[in-house]
Parts: C-alpha cells; sequence; structure tokens
C-alpha cells in the first residue's frame, strides 16, 4: 500500500468541480483502493477554513460545504502531531530558507521526516519539496 502526505489545496481538489484535475482525481481514486493519507493536524482547520471562504465568496453554497466536510472526514486520515513542537524550531527555519510560509512548512516538514511524497497543487509548496529531494505527486 502507498502512502503519501497530502496539503489542503489537494483536499479541496477533491470536493470542489472548480479545483479538481484529473491529476487530483486518479489522486482520490488510489485512495479508494487503499493509499494511505498522512496530513498534519492543522490539515482539517486548513480545509475547513477554504471551505468556508469558497462559501463566502458564492463559490460553494453551504450545503455543498457540508456535504464536502462529510465526504473529506470520510476518507480516514492518518494524523501526525509533531508540527506543535516543530512550529518555532524546525518549521519556522524551513519556512525562512525556502520563503514558504509556516503552513506549507509543516506539509514539507513531514513529507521530510516521513520519507514520503507530498500531493499538492501549491507551486511554491511543489517547488521547494523537489528542491529538497521530496517527490510530488501529480
Amino acid at each position: 500500500m502507498e502512502r503519501l502526505i497530502v496539503d489542503a489545496s489537494m483536499a479541496i481538489a477533491w470536493v470542489h468541480p472548480g479545483q479538481a484535475t484529473p491529476e487530483s482525481d486518479l489522486l482520490l481514486e488510489g485512495i479508494g483502493r487503499g493509499t494511505s493519507v498522512i496530513v498534519p493536524a492543522l490539515w482539517f482547520a486548513e480545509v475547513s477554513n477554504a471551505l468556508l471562504v469558497l462559501e463566502r465568496r458564492g463559490r460553494l453554497t453551504g450545503e455543498e460545504r457540508a456535504v464536502a466536510l462529510e465526504s473529506l472526514q470520510s476518507l480516514g486520515f492518518e494524523v501526525d502531531h509533531e508540527m506543535s513542537a516543530l512550529a518555532f524550531t524546525r518549521l519556522s527555519r524551513l519556512a525562512t530558507e525556502l520563503s514558504l510560509s509556516v503552513y506549507d512548512a509543516v506539509y514539507l516538514e513531514l513529507a521530510q521526516r516521513l520519507k514520503l511524497p507530498i500531493a499538492c497543487k501549491d507551486g511554491p509548496l511543489r517547488e521547494a519539496a523537489r528542491s529538497r529531494g521530496v517527490a510530488v505527486v501529480p
């Protein structure tokens, strides 16, 4: 079974048609076939907030947001809780070194620590991951 890190941008692509790509759809199908997804504890708040922003901007209805949250919750991710202990040290340094947000550094650090690929749509995070030898999918 394959394991990978998934950031919030990829999760939004799974539940918002305007963000979906053929690659994000294939990745979601892989999860249905047993790919194991690891997310940092931050992921849940970040995804929930992104969906709320989409609703406030009129790109999702309240009902669509509720369905999206339920759909994502049903996927059963493995949650990593290390980020809190690393926020003032490793994550801050990584964000500074690579000109990332600390939020994006959380995903990169997790991928590095667990030696797993990262699935994201965020350009700067994808570039930073590649620069550090982390495989990026799709």
